[in-house]
């Protein structure tokens, strides 16, 4: 049985701090296979990613991984949880001796365990204090890290855990691995160096949030990635295939605001209590992003989280998309590989459990007639085309078509 290392990620852009996860990784799984699951051109936090998902699949293979899956667009920017789940899933269908490995600011399985725990089992004094906290107004993930820390009754050891990002993302992979019932193994890194979205720099170490920050604003990151990521951005970066943000699509957005009903937007993924009616009322009075998640944010809707449904508007993700997401099994879309990668992608390929392959995607969307794959499909086909609009030049559609399977 092969041993296979799987690591979730968006690489938005690979740095020295993911390199560096990636070998600590391998010295202590010792790996056949390394993959990847990726997120495409859009990331969970509901913003663009920097650099397309064939820039960022061409650094993890150059940097020691053998083969790239790309997460559908649907979990992609979903909650923490979503996107748990159809990674998990993904990495789940490759059959093997696997091990999920990943960050965590805590760097304390234990910790993490215990608090995926609590979320899983929900004991009813936990949900008791939670209703407690959410009475009060504050958002749902507030409410949830003062109740857990109230249930577990130990401050020193669980305070900031949920409230640091590659913490919770750790916690909603071991939900997901619980209770889908895989025999993946996993493990966690100790995030070292800086912090996620700090915007400090130390030494050749940088978050992904101040490399782009770094990179928008015309200022040099050679020693905070790799080389390879190095060439691969300024690559990019010559030809103005780069979208800093979720801004780039400000009229796009407004727009389709603008020509929605109402009775459209209550149908889409996430969209509660009466917030279709403001919606509505900012987007007719609004020209900018800014103005108009200032007008609908509020204790329950964060920042993140209104970013996220943004996506899901511009995207028509409905809340029936979002619960079909939770019943199937996603496709494995496979971004790019290694030689030694072509190995694994034989064994799958012969699996008959494994979900459906897709390498060609006009082949894919000819002879694959579940509508579930075909819909997913159409949705990251159409964040591609969307996503290249924000392209200095050569704003191309149908790359999903036309781009081949990177093989290094």
């Amino acid at each position: 049985m092969s041993k296979i290392l799987g690591i979730i990620c968006e690489y938005n852009p690979l740095h020295n701090g993911h390199l560096y996860h990636i070998e600590e990784s391998k010295k202590i799984v010792n790996p056949d296979f390394t993959v990847c699951i990726m997120s495409g051109q859009f990331t969970q936090r509901g913003d663009t990613a920097l650099f397309d998902k064939w820039a960022r699949a061409e650094m993890a293979l150059r940097s020691g991984v053998d083969l790239v899956i790309e997460l559908p667009l649907i979990y992609s920017i979903s909650s923490a949880e979503n996107f748990s789940r159809g990674a998990i899933n993904i990495l789940d269908s490759l059959k093997g001796d696997i091990t999920l490995s990943f960050g965590s600011e805590c760097g304390d399985l234990k910790t993490l365990e215990n608090i995926s725990n609590v979320l899983i089992k929900e004991p009813p004094e936990y949900t008791s204090i939670l209703k407690h906290e959410l009475s009060k107004g504050v958002s749902f993930p507030k409410a949830r890290e003062n109740a857990v820390l109230m249930y577990l009754n130990d401050i020193r050891r669980y305070a900031n855990i949920l409230s640091s990002p590659n913490n919770i993302l750790g916690i909603e992979y071991i939900k997901a691995l619980k209770t889908l019932k895989s025999k993946i193994n996993y493990m966690t890194i100790k995030r070292s160096f800086v912090e996620y979205n700090s915007t400090k720099t130390s030494e050749n170490f940088a978050s992904a949030t101040a490399i782009r920050e770094l990179i928008t604003s015309n200022k040099d990151i050679s020693k905070y990635v790799p080389k390879i990521s190095y060439n691969v951005i300024q690559n990019r970066l010559k030809y103005g295939q780069f979208v800093p943000s979720i801004k780039s699509f400000e009229k796009e957005i407004l727009y389709k605001l603008r020509t929605m009903e109402l009775s459209d937007i209550v149908n889409i993924a996430d969209i509660t209590e009466g917030l279709e009616f403001k919606i509505q009322k900012a987007a007719q009075s609004c020209n900018t992003l800014d103005e108009l998640t200032e007008m609908i944010k509020s204790k329950r809707y964060t920042q993140t989280r209104i970013n996220r449904i943004l996506l899901y508007l511009l995207f028509s993700i409905t809340k029936q998309d979002m619960e079909n997401s939770r019943k199937y099994l996603p496709y494995l879309r496979i971004l790019g590989t290694t030689e030694n990668g072509k190995k694994l992608l034989a064994d799958v390929a012969k699996s008959k459990k494994a979900p459906p392959l897709v390498i060609s995607v006009k082949k894919f969307m000819e002879e694959n007639k579940n509508k579930f794959y075909q819909e997913l499909l159409k949705k990251d086909i159409l964040a591609t085309n969307i996503y290249t609009l924000a392209y200095e030049k050569n704003s191309k559609a149908n790359l999903d078509y036309t781009k081949k399977l990177i093989t290094i």
